[in-house]
Parts: C-alpha cells; structure tokens; sequence
C-alpha cells in the first residue's frame, strides 16, 4: 500500500499539471480565435468561480451573497483609479483589500451558522451591501462609475493597448488560480475537506474549525474582489449589476455546470455560461431559459459537473 499511494499522487499530480498547461495554453492562444474583451471577461469570472468553489466545494458552505465581494473590489477599484488617481496596480490593491476587509466582517457573522442558515446570513447582507452602493455618492448610484482610467502599469505598460490589459488580466487570473490549488493541496486544504465531510469529528480532533472557516471564506472572499477589481479595469466601469443578487446566483450556475469542488470545473464553467450569454444574446430572454435548460440537464445527466464527469470517465482527479 505504501508503494501504491507515491505513485497514485503523482499520477494525480502529473494530471493536474497537464490540465493546467492546457487552460493557461487556451487562454495564451485563445485571442488567435476569439475576441480579447470576451476571454478578459471569462478569466475574471473564472477567478471568481473558483474562489467561490474553494468555499462551497471544499468547507461545504453556500454562499448566496458572493456578489457584494466582486461588486465592492470593482466600485472601489474604479473610484481609486478615476478620482484618487492611483495606478492600476495600486487600484488593484485598493479593490482586493477592501472585499478582504468586507469578507472578515461579514465573515465573523456569517459563520456562526451552517447550511441554509448561512447562505441566508450572506444573501440578507449582500443586499445591504447592494443598497449601500445604489445610495452611496461616490458610486455613481445607477449609473455606477464610467470611463474608468486603465493608466500604466507599473509605470511601463499602457493599458489602454488591449494585449497590455490581456496579458495583465492572464497573470492575474493564473496567479489567483494557483494561490487556491495550493491552498487545496495543502494540510489548511485538507482540514477544510475534513469539516466538509465531518465537522463534528474535524472538532474532535482538536481543530478550530470556526477559525478555518472563516480563514477559507476571507480568501474566498479577497479573490473574489481581485476579479471584480481587474473586471472594473477591464470595461473601466463598475455598476450595479456585479453586487446584484443574481450575480451571486450566476456563478452558483458556472460552479455546478463546470464540477463542484473540482479544481478546473469552475473555469470550463465560467466559459460556458458567459459564451452563452455573448453568442447568444441575439436571441433576448431565450438566454435565460436556455441557461435553464442547460442547468436542468447537467443536473440530471452530469451530477459531478461537466469536468466530474470528465475526470470519472478518465479516472484522472482534475
């Protein structure tokens, strides 16, 4: 047995890296075939999908509110930059920092209760956070704050060129990505998944696990800010629509269409449902239901999620 478990994990691991070399080559040649705006739009999202998969696919907590992390980072990002003044890097950090501080606030509320009772928590203080953005003066209320300055990054590339702000949206997204494979892989990752299976005994075992909840949902939450944050840089805008509810409900749909608690699903996820909604947004409300359709019928025939089922049939853990 101990001869088979080194050799399990690295084909695991050699698996996992070969993936990971695949999306950062889609995303690298991606412009070749697709728009840059529309990919730049997927990896934000993407990030997003997988921060909150890190909560609700390895600690078991759903979170209905996610929205109030991206929409914060990116009112906060687009306000730096357009009125402080600051670079892009600077707005970047301002927007991260601000959902990590909204995330321990929240946080320290939320986890307190389990289940529905948590995923409540957080929607009823999402929607507070949507109020305060619709009201506040310096969000620009309904129509959020425009003509964001992209600036210079750095001090050395202009943003406003579109492969500048690619390649700075492709180095954020993989850096977000590989910050949550490690904290998956590693021992924090794996008492995470013990309070997913069994908090009860993950307590017994003398483990904190209020203190790792809310640890995963603070990262969770600045990750999630980080990509609202470089989505606001991206279409220098920030506007009601990311702390909206049903933004919180969107990437629930990309998390569970890609593969709950996968570490790739979320990405194929994000893909699929924003391809959806650009390609076929000739069609009007359709979308919705189409997205509907597409959801009923990876629930019914894909219970693992587009990549679950990829990684059974391959009996590859992706």
């Amino acid at each position: 047995m101990a001869a088979v478990l080194p050799s399990a994990r690295r084909a695991e691991i050699g698996g996992q890296r070969i993936a990971f070399v695949l999306m950062a080559a889609f995303f690298i040649l991606g412009p070749l075939a697709l728009y840059p705006v529309f990919l730049m739009k997927v990896m934000c999202f993407a990030l997003f999908a997988c921060a909150f998969n890190l909560l609700i696919g390895f600690v078991g907590l759903l979170s209905f509110g996610h929205a109030m992390f991206l929409g914060i980072a990116g009112y906060v990002c687009a306000h730096a930059a357009k009125v402080w003044g600051l670079t892009p890097e600077l707005a970047l950090l301002a927007g991260t920092a601000a959902s990590c501080v909204l995330g321990i606030v929240t946080g320290l509320l939320a986890i307190r209760r389990q289940g529905i009772y948590f995923a409540m928590i957080t929607l009823a203080l999402a929607q507070m956070i949507y109020f305060f953005c619709l009201q506040a003066p310096f969000t620009g209320g309904e129509d959020g704050i425009q003509a964001v300055p992209r600036g210079r990054l750095l001090g050395l590339l202009d943003l406003s060129n579109v492969w500048a702000m690619y390649g700075t949206v492709l180095v954020v997204f993989l850096a977000g990505f590989l910050v949550i494979y490690r904290a998956v892989h590693s021992p924090f990752g794996q008492v995470l998944k013990a309070i997913r299976e069994n908090e009860a005994r993950a307590t017994s075992l003398g483990y904190d696990t209020d203190r790792y909840k809310l640890a995963a949902y603070v990262l969770s939450a600045t990750l999630s800010g980080l990509a609202g944050a470089t989505n606001a840089l991206v279409f220098q805008l920030a506007a009601l629509n990311n702390v909206h509810w049903g933004m919180s409900g969107e990437v629930v749909l990309m998390t569970l269409v890609g593969g709950l608690g996968t570490i790739f699903g979320p990405v194929v996820g994000a893909f699929i449902v924003l391809a959806m909604e650009n390609y076929l947004a000739t069609l009007g409300f359709w979308v919705t239901i189409a997205q509907g359709a597409i959801f009923v019928l990876c629930v019914l025939a894909f219970r693992r999620g587009i990549v679950g089922e990829l990684a059974r049939l391959m009996r590859k853990p992706l």
